[in-house]
């Protein structure tokens, strides 16, 4: 399929050839949640922690007696009852990462960046490059492009002066096209793509 390519500034600059294999798709909403969630297991520290009661510093020796007080059978004062006691069945170190199969993570992208398309938030740009790293003259053409909350992808190599301003800019990220992944996609409103990050995408999926 055709879509228009635009500048910054908000003038047409041709159209390009978008591949039905990675754009045209029919989004499935479980494989979209299957790649999030994978991606967002992959991001948790995973570092909460509390003490058992067997890591608690304090006497092991029994409370009282065993019998004549009227009260319970206790033995030690580490145990989760009392105040300062153990944890029990508390959170430890560990790693939430989970397996995904490679295609199902490439379908994913590919889902998303189809979905993004079919509910007409894509949008195609030249060249994503600034004479100067000015944000003031960033917003203006954001401005008139409609963009307020956008996942701006490039291609291998960022200009950076686009990336000094852009990093300034409330809700709006921007990625070299490796580091395009679903779940920034989903987050944000508008995708805009370079035409070098759309050829590195097709050629990446041939």
């Amino acid at each position: 399929m055709d879509i228009k390519i635009t500048t910054l500034s908000g003038e047409s600059a041709g159209e390009v050839k978008l591949s039905d294999e990675i754009f045209g798709l029919d989004p499935r909403e479980d494989i979209l949640q299957r790649v999030v969630r994978w991606q967002l297991a992959k991001k948790q520290q995973g570092t909460h922690k509390t003490k058992g009661r067997a890591e608690i510093a304090r006497t092991g020796a029994k409370m009282y007696k065993q019998k004549g007080t009227g009260r319970a059978r206790h033995s030690s004062a580490r145990a989760p009852q009392f105040r300062g006691g153990g944890k029990a069945h508390g959170p430890v170190v560990r790693s939430h990462e989970h397996d995904l199969p490679k295609k199902v993570r490439a379908l994913g992208l590919k889902h998303a960046l189809s979905a993004k398309l079919k509910a007409s938030n894509l949008i195609i740009v030249d060249e994503l490059a600034l004479s100067e790293a000015k944000t003031k003259i960033l917003i203006a053409d954001f401005a008139k492009l409609g963009l307020t909350n956008a996942l701006v992808i490039g291609g291998a190599e960022l200009d950076q002066n686009f990336k000094n301003a852009a990093s300034n800019i409330p809700n709006i990220d921007v990625l070299p096209v490796q580091g395009i992944n679903v779940y920034d996609i989903l987050r944000r409103g508008t995708l805009v793509l370079s035409k070098a990050a759309v050829e590195a995408l097709e050629e990446r999926f041939k």
